[in-house]
Formats: structure tokens, sequence, C-alpha cells
């Protein structure tokens, strides 16, 4: 069952990411550095360039010149190693680091970020706070993250049910809402972690992203920062169910409209049978979520465009801490 989980789990094959950084990690940066202002000046003359503008300034906010302390790193000791635990966010920061000089200094944060650091720094997530401008977002672990699955079943032939499987261990949010649901007729809910402080009766076998599909309804929950499954759920022609993102990543999860991209329901999870059988029983409404989420999730889509707006977001970073 193991075997065939990993060859149609509907996840990013990790192999062809690794292969694909390693081969640019032997590209000499001083061809890029050299490209990288004629790219940026081209880029100013397309016609979606407001747009990409719009992006940039909303992912990263600083306004005013910021100096970094003293004992900031500077991208030449930016390099992989053997012993970097954490690779993906090492080679999808350094596809973009690449294309400036060596002696520039930053500030990174890998990992689940839920706090706004004291100095600028790239992250991959952020607080939905008013002032988190020092939190400058990349797309980072993205090969978790952006997947993008075809799905093939309308909404009229999944199930009227709502499916859940994730991590609840050290997630109190997630384990309330599997100790409330565990037992519920209308919905498939588990634990598919190891944690110990987990009831038995919790627990059920992972199953693929593409299981999920036969289901109309999937919970995207927030674990350590956002809800990781959001972007997938959000192409499918299933309706993503969740309470109000309190993170936000590339994806900019603080965009998104309630009950028009995704089913929103309270913090407690009171209303959510209440408000599932709602869209079961008004089935055009619930195409329409569908739909509005299918045109968001598009936006990311232009692998090209996705590209030159991580190097404006770094272009702006480095000329506003340098």
């Amino acid at each position: 069952m193991q075997l065939i989980y990993r060859l149609r789990s509907g996840k990013n094959p990790k192999w062809i990411y690794y292969i694909q950084n390693m081969t640019r990690y032997a590209i000499p940066q001083i061809i890029l550095r050299n490209r990288r202002e004629k790219i940026l000046k081209k880029a100013m003359k397309r016609p979606d360039f407001p747009y990409i503008q719009e992006r940039v300034e909303y992912y990263n906010k600083l306004s005013e010149p910021v100096k970094l302390p003293d004992t900031s790193p500077r991208l030449a000791n930016h390099k992989f190693t053997k012993r970097e635990k954490q690779s993906v966010y090492f080679f999808d920061t350094y596809e973009f680091t690449r294309w400036f000089p060596k002696s520039l200094k930053w500030q990174h944060l890998p990992g689940d970020i839920v706090h706004v650091p004291d100095y600028p720094a790239i992250v991959k997530s952020r607080p939905l706070h008013p002032d988190n401008k020092n939190s400058v977002l990349l797309n980072l672990d993205k090969i978790r993250h952006f997947v993008f699955l075809k799905d093939t079943i309308p909404f009229s032939g999944k199930k009227n049910k709502i499916i859940f499987r994730g991590k609840a261990g050290s997630k109190p949010r997630r384990q309330q809402f599997i100790s409330k649901f565990i037992n519920h007729p209308m919905c498939d809910v588990g634990e598919v972690g190891s944690s110990p402080n987990i009831p038995a009766e919790w627990r059920k076998p992972k199953i693929t992203l593409r299981d999920h599909l036969e289901y109309k309804f999937i919970m995207a929950l927030e674990g350590n920062d956002v809800a990781s499954n959001l972007k997938w759920v959000m192409y499918s022609n299933s309706i993503a169910v969740m309470p109000k993102p309190t993170c936000e990543t590339w994806f900019m999860e603080g965009k998104l409209i309630p009950d028009y991209h995704y089913i929103e329901i309270k913090e407690d999870y009171s209303d959510l049978i209440e408000k599932v059988n709602y869209y079961i029983e008004h089935e055009n409404e619930a195409l329409e979520i569908i739909k509005h989420a299918h045109e968001y999730v598009a936006q990311f889509r232009n692998k090209k465009r996705e590209k030159l707006i991580s190097l404006f977001v770094m272009e702006k970073y480095f000329e506003k801490t340098n």
C-alpha cells in the first residue's frame, strides 16, 4: 500500500526537482548577474507589467531603506552543502539570489514562519498582520505547496461528504476538528501522523491526493502555518472548506474572498455541516465558487511571469536593504 501511495500520490516528484536544481546550481552565476538588468528592463515593457508590480508590492511591502545588522550573511556564503537540512529552501532561494552580486547582505528564515522578523527577511510564510512588512514573501518549498492536479470528476459526480487527512499531533486546531467530526456520518476524517498522544480511533491510512477528489468538500486546515493543500484543492472540482486564514504564502491567502473562492466556516467548526448542506442543496452556487477558485489559481500558472515576479521581489529587497 505504501508503494502504491508513493507511485500515485499526486504530489510533485522530488527527484525531478533535485535534478533541475543541481543542474541550475552548476551554471556560473556571473552569466546571470550580467543579464539581470536587461531582463528586468524588458519585463517593464510587458502589457501585464502593472499586474506584476501589484504582486511585487504585495509580497515586498518595504517602502523605506532599512539597514540590516552587520552580522547578516552575504550571498557569497549562500552555498549548498551535503549537510543542508532544508535543501528545498536553499534551492528555491538560490534560484533568484544567484542573479545578484555576492557582496550583498540578506536575511533568510527557512521553514514555517508565523512571526514577523525584527529585520526584513525572505520567508515562505507570514502572519496576516497589518504590520508584516519585514516578512518578504518568496515562493519557497513550492515542490510541496504548488501542486496542480487534473480533476476529471465533475462536482455533481462526487460524494456528498467532507474529507480530511492530516497530521494533528502538535496542531490543536486540527485536533479539535478531528475530535468533533471523527464519527460524523458526513465526514471521512483521520490522523495520518505517528504522534503518540493521538487516540487510536483517530488514525487512518494515508490516501492519495486523487482519492480526495472523490469528495465534494475538502478541509483545508492550517497546520504550522498555512493549509498546504489549498492550492490543489482550489484547482480541482471540489471546494475548499476552512476558517478564515491567519497566515499567507506566495498564494496570497490574504486576498481570498470567503464564500467566493472557498467556503468559510467558524473557528470552532460549529457551522460546518450547515454550510456544507447548503451548497449540496444549492449546487449552482457551489459551481460558482469552483469557477472563482479556478480563476484565482490561474494567475499562478504562468511560470515565466512567476519567475519575473520573484526576481523583482528580490531586486526590491536588495535595493531597500543594501
